[in-house]
């Protein structure tokens, strides 16, 4: 296993806070967090026996439902092979656990998030008003939101965004702090919104590039959590705040919350690569992606401490043998959010 320790699910705790802040009395939200970190802190006491609770190397769906109790992983829902259930949660969870395997297995080569088959294992109707989905290391958690802030957190982008943690962890291990734990996050919201593209056939041209999408209750004024491609735009509404991500390393936080900014720098990194697909052209999990599986998680990737500039100057180099024809457009890329690659 890696570096990936943090107490966090897909909604950070620094917009929990906020919306804590703007809603003082909506005991959900403060919940929520204590749950998170519940949470994490069973799958990290469960993690040594990792294999034996997956069952094996099959690589299979195992959705479970925890019938909104908070226990993990609940009753079985939906097993590989099993038909709908009715469930439109369960049977959602089911599809989108697919689409990520699929992405990872058809376009990374890869068994699984480990490489070695590990069953891809989720529990819906987690809690009661559970504003949030996790991964502990071992499975995913989704709750159904309370209905205030939050609906349903079992969403393609947050499947995918949350099972490529569990690539992270099985590859370069990028620490969970600062620029390298911004790198961490950005890879996950590039495999989150890459599944998606990858489902629906869409070229980069054609994708909103949102995060999040759907998650939020009517009357927000959300489009989603990230905007990968105009970071800082995604949401801005009294009940929640307003999207803090830069967009350029002139904006860079360089505070203590978040991290150091994990999921707040992120989107740097995450426009840089949503311009350099859109200006490769077609679809960005081909020539594009291909340069950053190989940068984050191939043979020449970086390494668990790496910052921006060392995975811009190493995507540039495996561009040039990858992808020669677009080193220039890269460069660009990384440019416009204001690293520079020699």
């Amino acid at each position: 296993m890696s570096n990936h320790n943090h107490m966090e699910g897909f909604i950070p705790d620094y917009v929990l806070t906020d919306i804590l802040a703007a809603n003082p009395h909506l005991l959900s939200i403060r919940t929520t967090m204590l749950e998170t970190q519940r949470i994490w802190l069973r799958g990290i006491a469960q993690s040594g026996n990792v294999r034996q609770l997956m069952g094996g190397a099959s690589g299979e769906r195992k959705i479970y439902d925890a019938k909104n109790r908070r226990t993990l992983p609940g009753n079985r829902a939906r097993f590989e092979g099993d038909a709908a259930t009715g469930d439109a949660i369960v049977d959602a969870a089911y599809e989108y656990h697919g689409d990520t395997r699929d992405f990872v297995s058809q376009v990374m080569g890869r068994n699984s998030l480990d490489n070695q088959g590990m069953n891809l294992i989720g529990t819906v109707h987690y809690g009661s008003n559970y504003n949030n989905a996790f991964w502990n290391s071992r499975q995913m958690t989704y709750g159904d939101g309370d209905g205030v802030i939050f609906v349903t957190f079992v969403r393609p982008t947050v499947v995918g965004h949350e099972f490529f943690h569990g690539v992270t962890e099985h590859t370069n291990g990028l620490e969970y702090q600062d620029q390298p734990g911004a790198l961490n996050e950005s890879l996950s919201d590039v495999g989150g919104v890459l599944v998606r593209q990858y489902k629906q056939k869409l070229r980069a041209d054609q994708d909103s590039w949102l995060l999040g999408t759907g998650l939020f209750a009517k009357g927000i004024n959300a489009r989603a959590l990230r905007d990968m491609l105009n970071p800082g735009t995604a949401y801005d509404d009294p009940k929640i705040g307003k999207d803090r991500q830069p967009a350029h390393m002139k904006d860079l936080y360089t505070g203590w919350g978040d991290n150091g900014g994990v999921h707040i720098n992120s989107g740097i990194p995450n426009r840089a690569f949503a311009t350099f697909a859109i200006a490769a052209g077609g679809f960005a999990w081909e020539a594009p992606f291909e340069v950053w599986n190989e940068t984050a998680f191939g043979k020449n990737r970086v390494g668990s401490k790496a910052q921006f500039q060392d995975f811009a100057d190493l995507s540039v180099s495996n561009c040039s043998k990858l992808q020669p024809k677009l080193v220039d457009k890269l460069v660009k890329a990384w440019d416009g959010v204001g690293i520079i690659v020699k």
